[in-house]
């Protein structure tokens, strides 16, 4: 009798909150034990990969800025 009375009744929202914090965290458990994760071998090879293209990057926006400056000291040399 008392679980019809409670049927149509929402049930407080902290209960209904922390059901659904645990639910959430059920399905990311399960979600990484799917993760295929990689090897040391291949962190380290995908690390020095990232620090050598940040090299790369770095070096050409530092030429490009100082073409820039080049280019800008020259057109002030011409203006006076």
């Amino acid at each position: 009798m008392a679980e019809l009375k409670n049927k149509g009744k929402k049930q407080n929202f902290f209960v209904r909150f922390g059901k659904r914090i645990a639910k959430w965290f059920r399905e990311m458990k399960a979600e990484l034990k799917k993760v295929v994760w990689p090897t040391p071998k291949q962190v380290l090879n995908n690390t020095w990969v990232v620090v050598v293209t940040v090299l790369i990057v770095g070096v050409v926006i530092s030429l490009f800025g100082l073409a820039a400056t080049s280019g800008i000291s020259f057109l002030i040399g011409l203006a006076k």
